[in-house]
């Protein structure tokens, strides 16, 4: 490579002589301007406006526009007087974090290479130290004739070295962003999420210029004599209508352009549709409306009990008529006879009052009733075996 650049590194009281070398280079086609009816070319010839006649380049020089038109001329002389230290010396001002440079600052990249022999070991020096601090250093610099700012980085085994813009060249991204406010669903970005996972990594060194590469196709087709090949048009992009369904589309496009691979972590999935809850109507919760509720529940227990306490009273005293017949039947009876008859009386007593508990609501009251029944039942069949006795004794 052919240097554009002698100088040294100043790097503290240490300096390395090292040479400035492109570390890019342009592959573009470039084109000449030629007249169309006869194919010549078509040339610029410097001309003073004054005499109106063509000047060399030995009588050329630089002059400044002023606002008002007028030119003030500068001479190499002048620009030789400018107090500049960084004339051939890379003057090293700082080390920093790599994340302190803004992309945006970086400009064209060089290669420092060492200048001699005696320059190895302190290049060497210079290169290990910044691998192991992972920093840059920060440099000033002059070159075509202006001061300059580069960012010094370690690549494998050569120190590049970028132009940097200085910081008032960088301009703020006003109005730039949308101005109305945006508002971005979990959904959309989960679908993001999932193209970015879909398309993947790459090969940087798999990327090329297609449109280049066709270029040049045309030119080789147009030098042989032959029809230049027709590329396909470009397609159409259609219209986002929804965002949601535009990233779908994009993540489906993404897998089958890649025939499937980088499908392992991005999932897309439809969404289902969360139905919303009827609104229900809210409960008062007041102290006040709770206790006269929960009054009224046990007033009507009450009240109920106290019916199922007197249909129960009822059917005992129903039952005790019928015993006391029961008994007038047995004195002209047998004793045998009144046994059965009791027993009769009680079983019917014994069922309609189970059946009137069956009917109670509460089963507290219902026990009782059954209780009280069984007692009259107990007293109906004393009385039965007295009223036979009485008679046995008559007779």
């Amino acid at each position: 490579m052919r240097s554009i650049w002698n100088g040294a590194i100043s790097f503290g009281l240490v300096s390395i002589p090292v040479k400035l070398m492109n570390a890019t280079e342009s592959h573009a086609v470039s084109f000449r301007q030629i007249h169309t009816e006869d194919g010549g070319r078509i040339r610029y010839r410097k001309v003073c406006e004054l005499e109106d006649r063509e000047v060399s380049q030995a009588e050329i020089g630089k002059a400044y526009e002023d606002a008002d038109g007028s030119m003030i001329p500068i001479t190499d002389e002048d620009l030789s007087h400018l107090p500049i230290p960084t004339a051939r010396t890379i003057e090293i001002v700082a080390f920093v974090p790599r994340e302190r440079i803004d992309p945006l600052q970086m400009g064209t990249a060089y290669y420092l290479a060492a200048s001699g022999a005696p320059a190895a070991k302190p290049y060497t020096l210079l290169r290990e130290a910044l691998g192991r601090s992972d920093r840059v250093a920060i440099a000033k610099f002059a070159l075509r004739g202006r001061e300059r700012l580069g960012m010094l980085r370690v690549s494998g085994d050569a120190i590049v070295m970028h132009g940097l813009l200085w910081p008032d060249e960088v301009r703020t991204p006003e109005g730039v962003a949308p101005d109305a406010g945006v508002t971005v669903r979990e959904q959309e970005l989960d679908l993001a999420d999932a193209l970015m996972d879909t398309l993947g990594e790459i090969d940087l060194d798999d990327l090329h210029d297609e449109y280049r590469e066709a270029l040049e196709e045309v030119i080789a087709a147009k030098a042989a004599g032959e029809a230049p090949p027709e590329a396909p048009g470009p397609a159409e992009p259609g219209k986002v209508l929804d965002l949601m369904a535009a990233l779908e589309s994009s993540v489906r496009a993404a897998r089958e352009s890649r025939g499937g691979e980088g499908t392992g972590t991005a999932e897309v999935r439809t969404l289902e549709r969360r139905e919303r809850p009827a609104r229900r109507t809210p409960k008062e919760t007041g102290g006040k409306k709770s206790t006269s509720t929960a009054a009224g529940k046990t007033a009507a227990g009450k009240t109920q009990a106290r019916k199922s306490t007197s249909a129960a009273r009822k059917s005992t005293a129903e039952t005790d008529e019928e015993t006391a017949k029961s008994a007038k039947t047995a004195h002209a009876a047998p004793t045998a006879h009144a046994a059965k008859t009791a027993k009769t009386a009680k079983t019917a007593k014994t069922a309609k009052t189970a059946k009137t508990a069956q009917k109670t609501p509460d089963r507290s009251t219902a026990r009782k009733t059954a209780a009280e029944a069984t007692a009259g039942s107990t007293a109906g069949k004393g009385a039965a075996k007295k009223t036979a006795s009485s008679r046995r004794r008559g007779a």
